[in-house]
């Protein structure tokens, strides 16, 4: 599971953002990739690295084809924990819900 730093690094760059935008339409080619940013293969593989350590994104080896594609739960339940733990109406309702388990 990714921590919350590791997202939030990986969305840091403009680069792993528009990556994510289009692995959002479906998965990719790490060429197909590639093809949309004007760097180097290397350097498009090292995001993609970022993006995979991050848990944001998945990987699959097809025959000779690395393809790519997004884990938008992985993204959605960081960004939705991170909301929950800054923001302060969220923390009144999530104390709430607890003690409404505990009276269970």
């Amino acid at each position: 599971m990714s921590s919350p730093d590791k997202v939030f690094e990986a969305l840091a760059s403009a680069t792993r953002r528009r990556i994510l935008a289009y692995l959002s339409e479906g998965p990719l080619t790490a060429g197909v990739v590639a093809a949309r940013f004007d760097m180097s293969q290397p350097a498009i593989s090292k995001h993609l690295s970022i993006l995979e350590s991050a848990d944001l994104i998945w990987k699959k080896r097809e025959g000779q084809f690395v393809k790519y594609g997004m884990k938008a739960d992985n993204l959605g339940g960081t960004l939705a924990k991170f909301m929950q733990e800054v923001c302060p109406p969220s923390r009144a309702l999530k104390s709430e819900r607890r003690a409404e388990k505990g009276a269970d």
